[in-house]
């Protein structure tokens, strides 16, 4: 198992690659680390399996047959709201900055090693589960599940959000950001402090998908994209919530 702590067994990931060959290598090694694992090779074909099976993950290549990774993206997103991880063999920028606009939560440089693959996985899922379950810091009574702003509702229990009282669509990792911020509403988080909670590893200072989520997140609670009132950017440190908007 590589030293690494089991996860639950229960997880089901789907893996949406076209090499047969890494496909199934990659497979063998989630299995092996207690996770449930179904392949799919065609981009036309995975977004009627993620509509039908609605598996905890989507690991989702860019370059596909049938339709690419960033259409796959963009389709299930109205009927799926699980995480998902864009994988992508170039080191474009503009390829990743359009996977997280489509609704990716994450994505990894090809080529990837099979155990930093699983290291997001689990980080990713275990957000998802403990948020769901209040998280052990909740359940300790020390910080409230539910935060309202005027007209504006994040719960995190439900891991859902309500603006005038009509639901939120935000994917997994909307969420997760919109949470970090609302929770902090009054302080300034700087990119690496966001980068660091949302994705557990160190900011390189040129990822810009905290930017490009913000940039979503935003109309979507009300704010205007152009002179934001809930979530200002602070030139030179990070965004900042505001308590009363």
């Amino acid at each position: 198992m590589d030293g690494v702590e089991q996860t639950n067994e229960s997880w089901r990931i789907l893996i949406v690659e076209d090499d047969e060959r890494l496909a199934e290598l990659t497979r063998e090694y989630l299995e092996s680390n207690g996770l449930i694992v179904g392949l799919e090779a065609n981009g036309s074909a995975a977004v009627e399996r993620i509509r039908s099976e609605q598996p905890d993950l989507v690991v989702l290549d860019l370059m596909l047959p049938g339709e690419d990774g960033l259409s796959v993206c963009r389709k299930v997103r109205p009927f799926y709201n699980g995480p998902i991880i864009m994988l992508t063999a170039r080191t474009d920028d503009l390829d990743q900055v359009l996977g997280l606009e489509m609704g990716a939560d994450d994505y990894i440089s090809k080529p990837v090693k099979p155990r930093v693959l699983l290291a997001r996985i689990r980080a990713m899922l275990r957000r998802v589960t403990e948020a769901g379950q209040g998280g052990s810091v909740e359940a300790a009574g020390e910080e409230p599940v539910r935060l309202q702003f005027n007209d504006l509702i994040v719960d995190r229990s439900m891991r859902e959000a309500w603006l005038n009282d009509q639901s939120i669509d935000l994917t997994s990792a909307e969420f997760d950001l919109l949470w970090l911020l609302a929770s902090n509403a009054g302080r300034v988080l700087s990119r690496e402090e966001i980068f660091t909670a949302l994705r557990g590893i160190e900011y390189d200072g040129q990822d810009r998908s905290i930017d490009v989520r913000v940039s979503r997140i935003r109309p979507k609670i009300g704010d205007d994209p152009i002179h934001p009132r809930r979530i200002k950017t602070v030139r030179s440190k990070g965004y900042l919530f505001v308590k009363e908007a």
